[in-house]
């Protein structure tokens, strides 16, 4: 397996009532097997939809998505479901967590759904909340944990099952910045060992220097493509034309909506 994600032609549209927005317009893109990379752009651009579409939270408009040798636009919810399950590792922006679970019970509940053993993830779980620097509260409820804190929890759970592929939003907007090193330090170690394929969403330039791979989105366009510091001219050339145009487009404009995320797409 080369590519761990292509995509082919992806389009997104949201109705607004009787406008049309669009977030993604005819992006082709592939990223292969332990990958570490970064796609960046203003709010707006399309990055979270990107992320969603790969994961399979959302659907593309049109367009063919292939992520993990499963054909995600044909695939049926429960498939997609699956995928995750098996496969995905996701961190967002608002952390998801459970809120009746503690900080241990949420790292381990990707594991209990796939069926390990209870003595199995509840070591794991513990060695991912020591990993991210909270050993000593693995067992307080969400409530009673900092914004950084969850958000360090839902990294730990998003790792956890050691995925084959881990979709990152706006990993570190709640972290200080030694917190963020730490964590990022952790994950290019996972990447590097593992060969677990890291995607980022952020606006942080300290994942973004980090990134082996940088992409750029504007407008729901590829405009640029930077890989170990060359820029991929021929991907801006692409889609640079057409992002002119669709400035003078308004239906294009404004406020994106972004899909409900969850754990496994079904909260």
């Amino acid at each position: 397996m080369k590519y761990i994600v292509e995509l082919e032609q992806v389009t997104k549209e949201y109705d607004l009532g009787a406008t049309k927005v669009r977030a993604l317009g005819g992006i082709d893109l592939t990223f292969e097997k332990g990958e570490f990379s970064v796609v960046m752009g203003p709010s707006g651009s399309g990055k979270s939809t990107l992320l969603n579409i790969v994961s399979g939270l959302d659907r593309a408009t049109s367009g063919k998505v292939r992520v993990v040798d499963v054909d995600t636009s044909a695939s049926d919810d429960g498939a997609l479901s699956r995928l995750r399950l098996e496969k995905i590792g996701f961190v967002f922006q608002a952390y998801n967590l459970i809120p009746v679970l503690t900080a241990v019970e949420n790292v381990e509940y990707v594991m209990l759904l796939q069926g390990r053993p209870p003595a199995e993830r509840w070591k794991r779980a513990k060695e991912m909340l020591e990993a991210v620097g909270l050993g000593g509260l693995h067992d307080r409820f969400p409530r009673e944990l900092s914004g950084g804190q969850q958000q360090r929890v839902a990294i730990a759970r998003a790792i956890a099952a050691e995925p084959v592929l881990v979709l990152a939003d706006e990993p570190t907007a709640n972290l200080d910045s030694k917190t963020a090193a730490s964590l990022m330090d952790l994950m290019e170690t996972l990447n590097r060992e593992k060969g677990i394929t890291f995607i980022f969403s952020t606006h942080d330039p300290s994942i973004v220097a980090r990134a082996r791979r940088k992409l750029t989105l504007h407008d729901g366009l590829l405009l640029e493509t930077e890989v170990a510091g060359k820029v991929d001219t021929d991907a801006e050339s692409t889609f640079t034309a057409s992002a002119r145009e669709d400035r003078h487009d308004p239906s294009i404009h404004g406020e994106r909506p972004r899909a409900i995320s969850g754990i496994l797409g079904g909260s």
